[in-house]
């Protein structure tokens, strides 16, 4: 089966600023896929490209097997990260009008807004304008416009900026629905908490150049340092002191190791349960943040922008 989105050696220069350099990823069908990086890596650009809203000075798009057309494009959800809404019309008329541009007939696109109109709280807002709606109600609009045509592919830019953990909430299990129907969400974000609870695939970006790709529980097992949380009752100098042990910090009521290089760990439980009697032991994933940074000190970079 062709790939939903595959880029292949894709650049990107402003000026004398290369904002993607070199990029290469391939998007599954059905996975949520996070395009992951501080702001400023080149994420943005990469989705415009992949939208043709911008065109690639050099390398290969492909969206469900071809190049970009107008009729790819209206299998696909677009949320921009600078919201697009014209703001001197009525929320319901602007619905209906988006709608009607991805060719949806005006039946069913009145019964989608009416549903989404009642999950996100916004009946009392239809005949207002844009421009008198905050931020936020805003946000709900252009996400309902963004899926009103039932897409293949969702491509969501920073889809949570501007609403409150409500209606965060509900858009997240639109998004699980969505992909429990075999469909394909790539959206990108700074925010790697969010992105390590919502993502099969992601694509780490640094400096305008990839850093790291893949499936998020691979990169976990492969960049797990041997992490063990111990539920036991010693002193801090005692767990330090260990055969085996790396480093150590209390945490939880235990203590949280990181095992030297080459240590086996049944062979250090076994140590470990001659001292001290264990009251348990967990193995603890390196977080997505984590991988992050050992992935850019792998890559020689400092990485200095900002990531939550």
């Amino acid at each position: 089966m062709t790939a939903a989105i595959e880029l292949e050696n894709v650049s990107k220069i402003f000026g004398k600023f290369p904002a993607v350099d070199s990029l290469s990823f391939r998007v599954p069908r059905g996975v949520v896929f996070g395009l992951l990086g501080p702001n400023g890596a080149g994420k943005t650009t990469t989705i415009r490209m992949i939208m043709n809203i911008t065109a690639a000075d050099s390398g290969e798009i492909r969206v469900l097997g071809n190049p970009m057309t107008r009729e790819t494009q209206n299998r696909i959800g677009y949320l921009p990260e600078e919201r697009g809404l014209y703001r001197k019309m009525k929320v319901l008329d602007h619905l209906l009008f988006l709608a009607a541009i991805k060719e949806v007939s005006r039946e069913d696109a009145r019964r989608r807004i009416g549903d989404w109109v009642e999950k996100l709280e916004l009946k009392p807002w239809l005949k207002k304008k844009v421009d008198e709606l905050s931020k936020g109600m805003q946000q709900k609009v252009q996400f309902i416009a963004t899926v009103v045509h039932d897409p293949e592919i969702l491509i969501l830019d920073e889809p949570f900026s501007g609403l409150d953990p409500i209606n965060t909430a509900i858009i997240k299990e639109y998004l699980s629905d969505f992909r429990q129907r075999g469909k394909t969400i790539v959206f990108s974000t700074h925010v790697l908490e969010q992105a390590e609870k919502l993502c099969d695939e992601i694509c780490l970006l640094a400096r305008s150049k990839k850093i790291l790709e893949g499936n998020l529980r691979d990169l976990k097992r492969r960049f797990s340092k041997d992490m063990l949380h111990l539920a036991v009752d010693a002193e801090p100098s005692e767990i330090a002191s260990l055969p085996g042990v790396a480093t150590s910090q209390p945490v939880n009521g235990g203590y949280l190791v990181v095992l030297a290089p080459g240590m086996d760990q049944r062979e250090f439980l076994r140590r470990t349960l001659e001292r001290h009697p264990l009251r348990g032991f967990s193995a603890r994933e390196p977080e997505l943040e984590e991988i992050y940074l050992d992935a850019v000190k792998a890559a020689g970079m400092e990485e200095t922008r900002t990531i939550e």
